[in-house]
Formats: C-alpha cells, structure tokens, sequence
C-alpha cells in the first residue's frame, strides 16, 4: 500500500509511505525556494512522483493533519495564509494592523474543534486533489499531536516510551503526553493551547524583533552571551506552573505578549533570552519528571517545535530518571506529513516500526547530471574536474583551513544539513565561523554552526554520551573543557555544542571525515547548512550553483566533481 502524506501549513510538505519503509520525504521550500513555504506543497507531489515513478493513480491513501477553525479557514482564504506568511517573515512593511491581525491568528487558533470545520477541511482538499488529477483514494485527516507522537514513537526504535509533545499550538492544543507500549499509543494528557510554552517562546521572539516561528533559536542562542539571573529573581518564571503532568500557564495568549512587554522594558535583550530560556528548561524537565514517576516510562520521545531547542533536551537527556531520550528529527510543523502518513499506514495496517538509519528520503543525481548542469551553466570564473576518491582531496582543502561548500547522494529530511547538503569547515578556528557567519551565510555573530564528528573521537570529546549516539543533531552536548581549544569553532560560549555523530563509515562524508582525520588527527568537521541566511537547503546541482556564485568561497563538491573559483578575477 501506497500511502501519501501531506502537510499544507508551516513548512508545508510531503511524504510517501510503502509498507515500513520511507521512499520520499520532502518539503515545498526546497522547490519553491522560499523558506518555510506555507503553500499547498503541489510541486513536492509531482516532484516525489516522477522521481519514484508513480502515478497519481498509484496512491491508495492520503492522510493529513490538523482541521481547527483558522487552519480550515486558510484552507478556504489562502490569501490569509499567504499574507500572514509574508507578515511574519517581515516580507511587508510594517502597518499598525500587524498586532490586530496577530492578535486575531492566535484567538482563532485557540477556537474549539467543530465537526463541519473537518468537514469543510476535507471538502476543500478532496476538490484541490481531483483537480490535481488524482482518483479513487482514501483521505483520512487526524489530529495534529497524534501525528507528531506517532512521528517520534514509531521512529525511535524504542518498545516501551514516553512519548512527548511540545509546540505553539494545533488542533487547540499546545502538547500532549503519550505512552508507548507494544506498539500501541495511548494518550494520557492533552496541554491546552492557553498553556503552550511554544506561543510563549514564540511572543519572545517576536518581542525581541526576531521572526516567530523561524528564530527561536537565534533567542536560545543569544541567552549564552547574559549576564545570568537567579532562579528567584527571573520573573517569566511565574509564567507556568507545573502540577503533576498538568501545565497551567497564568495569562492568555494575548495577556501573555502584554506582561512579556512589561519585563522586556527593564532588561537588556540577552537577559531577557535567558530568562525566558530558563522557563522552559525547568518547567518542561519538571513536567517531564512528573510523567515518569508517574507512568514508570524512562525512555523519551520528543515531537513537536518546541523540541527543536537542543539545551531543553540536553537536560532532559542528563535527568538521572531518563534512560535515552530520542527526538524526531523533523520536529516541527514540517514533520506532519510524515506523521499523518504514519497514523495512517498504524490505523490501517498496523504498522508501527520503522527503521530510522538515516534520513536521507530526498532526491538524488548522479554525476551525469552534474556534469550536464556544469555544462550548461555561464560559469564565471569556476574551473571544474571529475576527482576519483574525492574524499581524500576535499580533505587536503578543509586542512589547508578552506571552506568547502559539500553536495552529495539524496537530501536530507528536516531542517538539519547532516553530510549531503552542508557547508564544511576544519572546526577549531574562531576566524573561519566568523567569516561563514558574516561573510558567507550572513547570519548573526552569535549563533553558533555545529560539528560533524566520528564516534570514536565523540567519546573523546563530549562530557555527557548518555544513550544512543544522536545522528540528527537534535541533542546539546557539552564538550569536555580540556578539549574545547580542539573544536572552538563549533561549540557555543559556554562550552555546549549540537553535534551529529556518524556511527557508519560507509558513506563520502563519513570517509571524508576519515581522511581528515589523518591529516588533522580529529574526525571533526564544522557542518552547517548548504544555503545562504534567509533561504532554504540548497536541493539541486543548479541551487547549488545559484548559492556558490553569490559568495565569496572557493571551493565547493557536486558529487565526485571539484569546482574551483577564481575570485582575483572578480
């Protein structure tokens, strides 16, 4: 059985399914080139299908999620969508209206279920699908938490868990609390929408001019650089309380933007980050204690936006009651269609295992390919050639201290560059993350870039290796402090990194990585995302092409192919 997923919201995007196995899995903003496209993902269907050969004809399910009132309502209106997309990414000026059509975005979010809202979600997808040619299949729409639990519990490898979820809000709720036991999920809590940590988070960033939904990170980030609070004097901290596996937020969503204001007034931004940083740390580890006393359950899985912040779960990680915490590695929003797909394909076929190797679900292009885009491309001052054991020759580059913008074998899945869509660099120079960080990706200062490192020099450097090596970069680690000089390109200033640790030796980055080693004496990497600030992972031979023109790097790999620019000449 054919089984289509499909997410038409925030980074919306596709998946398809066939029995236990992921074929494809890819989001809108990789083809359509604006980041976290918002758009019914139209271009990853007929994309996914040509390139597996299928047709529409082929698919005998369609799942989706999420069928509350505005979700429904910008189904109906997509120029809602659309003009708060642009209003959020700060695409449109400025008007008085923004805090009013805000305000109305999380009022209509927090409606209550309706069942002609479902019915008018599934009426206006069936008529876009038909139109799009396809027939004679099953549409089935669940509930946006369910899909993300499902995401993170049948992806983890885990028998029995604790199976969380954490976001802004969907379906009205902002996070539920879910166990797993012989393959069967049960929910045991659901978080209201009034008491979502995400919206919380999310009125931070948007106080402290960042872009909601986009740049919270970027808040986690600059919380490094305060000057620390005491818990007894952090105000925000009086946000939530926690009551056994009961969240109680003390103000509304929009209550909770004003009293955020009042205290943004008296600090500097970075203590502000901090402050609200903290609030989450120890309220969600807290709400995370009380459900394992409560059911028994040490392994955690964790899904939705809020389990994007690596420091969160870097504490869920070190609890002493947790045994190994696993984290979906399309947490947030962007991850749907593969969780629909996934209650689906258990709904119907009982399937609720999947193995999680890698993520590497998007297309890929042989040489052939590149070759033909190399030649058909004005390459101005870029000389190129076909290197066998290519690995061996990027990483004489990457130690003579170059940067190297990486392409290679199938796009990853997720937000995270994890080898085949990166840009590499040695890991211990402050003067290289610099320049990736003002020069080439123009980001700011102080958000940090993440390494790629071998196992084995992992266990050399990380303090806390506590279960299953993370593969996805989902996970804060903290490097031990005498081996901090060796990686200080990639760790954050208080000595925590995000690293993804390659347990496989098979693939070219992971050779590459090898042959760095014996050049530098440490399987280490910086790694960070193939595109430039504002724009998505770099999908093809021809967007990677587009990214290396408009900078300054030297060098940069289409599969076994070396390019090489000549920026004396510009």
């Amino acid at each position: 059985m054919l089984i289509l997923g499909i997410w038409d919201g925030h980074d919306s995007g596709i998946s398809i399914l066939k029995d236990d196995r992921v074929l494809f899995a890819i989001n809108e903003e990789r083809l359509s080139r604006r980041k976290l496209e918002i758009s019914f993902p139209e271009k990853s269907i007929e994309y996914s299908l040509n390139y597996l050969n299928l047709k529409k004809e082929d698919i005998e399910v369609i799942a989706l999620s999420t069928s509350e009132f505005a979700k429904t309502l910008w189904r109906i209106f997509p120029f809602l969508k659309e003009n708060y997309y642009l209003l959020r990414r700060r695409k449109k000026d400025y008007s008085s209206f923004d805090s009013i059509k805000r305000g109305f975005k999380y009022r209509a979010t927090e409606l209550q279920l309706d069942p002609l809202s479902r019915k008018l979600s599934e009426f206006v997808i069936n008529r876009k699908l038909k139109k799009l040619g396809f027939r004679n299949y099953r549409l089935f729409m669940y509930d946006h938490h369910l899909c993300h639990a499902a995401s993170a519990a049948f992806t983890s490898g885990f028998k029995e868990a604790l199976v969380i979820t954490i976001d802004g809000i969907g379906d009205t709720l902002s996070g539920t609390i879910n166990t797993l036991k012989d393959g069967r999920l049960e929910r045991l809590k659901d978080i209201t929408g009034k008491n979502s940590f995400g919206i919380f988070f999310e009125h931070v960033t948007n106080l402290m001019n960042m872009r909601e939904l986009e740049d919270e990170g970027k808040v986690m980030a600059l919380a490094n650089y305060a000057l620390k609070i005491k818990d007894e004097d952090n105000p925000l901290l009086d946000f939530f309380e926690i009551d056994g596996m009961e969240v109680k937020a003390r103000y509304g969503s929009l209550k909770t933007s004003k009293e955020l204001r009042k205290i943004f007034w008296k600090f500097p931004s970075e203590q502000f980050a901090f402050m609200a940083q903290r609030t989450l740390e120890i309220k969600i580890t807290e709400l995370i204690k009380n459900a394992i006393k409560e059911t028994h359950l040490n392994k955690v899985c964790l899904s939705g936006g809020t389990c994007s912040n690596i420091k969160v779960n870097m504490l869920i990680k070190n609890l002493p009651e947790v045994d190994e915490v696993y984290v979906f590695p399309h947490m947030g929003d962007g991850g749907l269609a593969m969780g629909s797909a996934m209650v689906a394909n258990y709904k119907i076929n009982s399937i609720s295992e999947y193995d999680f190797n890698d993520v590497y679900f998007g297309p890929e292009y042989s040489n052939d390919y590149i070759k033909s885009a190399l030649d058909t491309n004005n390459l101005k001052n870029i000389e190129y050639e076909y290197v066998e054991g290519i690995e061996r020759e990027v990483a004489k580059i990457l130690y003579a201290e170059n940067i190297v913008f990486w392409f290679q074998g199938r796009m990853e899945y997720g937000p995270r560059a994890l080898g085949d869509r990166s840009i590499l660099a040695p890991p211990y120079s402050e003067e290289i993350k610099n320049e990736l960080n003002l020069v080439q990706k123009k980001r700011v200062w102080y958000q940090p870039f993440c390494p790629t490192m071998l196992l084995e020099d992992a266990k050399e450097l990380l303090g806390d290796l506590k279960g299953k090596p993370n593969e996805f970069m989902t996970m804060g680690y903290m490097v031990k402090k005498d081996k901090q000089k060796l990686v200080k390109g990639v760790i954050n200033i208080d000595g925590s990194c995000r690293p993804q640790i390659i347990t496989d030796h098979n693939s070219k980055y992971a050779k590459l990585l090898s042959e760095y080693k014996k050049l530098s004496g440490i399987g280490v990497l910086l790694n960070t995302s193939f595109n430039l600030h504002g724009e998505p992972l770099v999908c093809s031979p021809e967007d990677a092409l587009s990214t290396f023109s408009r900078t300054k790097a030297k060098y940069m790999v289409l599969g076994n192919y070396l390019l090489s620019k000549n920026n004396d000449s510009e």
